[in-house]
């Protein structure tokens, strides 16, 4: 069994990774869904969160990496692959991805959504706070793959972040 993991990523963390390696190890094959929000002001490109997740991900066979705008589901029928996985965090993270699981569900019935728990390590960890304390020099250690580290610290000196 295929299974779709979507976000925007941007970065990636060592909290993603951690769920990735886990999915890896369950499913035939784990598709990362990179999100191309237009909407959205991103630190980083399309294609620069697409290498950083190849880079930090390419000691697992089993993951393929797409990128995708517009709604999940019309991704998920794109590819054939009618099965998604979401971290939850906390308590406050089921809520929203209920209400999302719920919505897509009814848009595309055959979508079945699959919640994995944080490892306790990484349930503080998002993509916001990384770049929060690269934007103010905290350390990211632990919390990315150096890939990533360095990618920041580049932002960072450029001035985009």
């Amino acid at each position: 069994m295929n299974v779709i993991y979507p976000g925007s990523f941007d970065p990636v963390t060592n909290g993603h990774l951690d769920l990735i390696k886990r999915c890896s190890e369950k499913f035939d094959k784990v598709i990362i869904g990179v999100l191309n929000n237009i909407a959205k002001k991103s630190v980083f490109s399309i294609e620069e969160r697409i290498d950083l997740i190849e880079r930090s991900t390419e000691n697992l066979h089993n993951v393929e990496i797409n990128s995708f705008s517009g709604l999940l589901i019309d991704f998920a029928k794109e590819i054939e692959c009618p099965n998604i996985v979401r971290g939850l965090r906390a308590v406050s993270d089921f809520e929203y991805e209920m209400q999302l699981a719920l919505a897509n569900k009814k848009l595309y019935p055959d979508l079945e959504t699959l919640f994995m728990v944080s490892n306790t390590e990484y349930s503080f960890l998002s993509s916001s706070i990384v770049k929060e304390l690269a934007k103010f020099d905290g350390d990211v250690n632990g919390l990315v793959p150096k890939e990533v580290k360095f990618a920041l610290i580049k932002k960072k000196k450029a001035g985009d972040l």
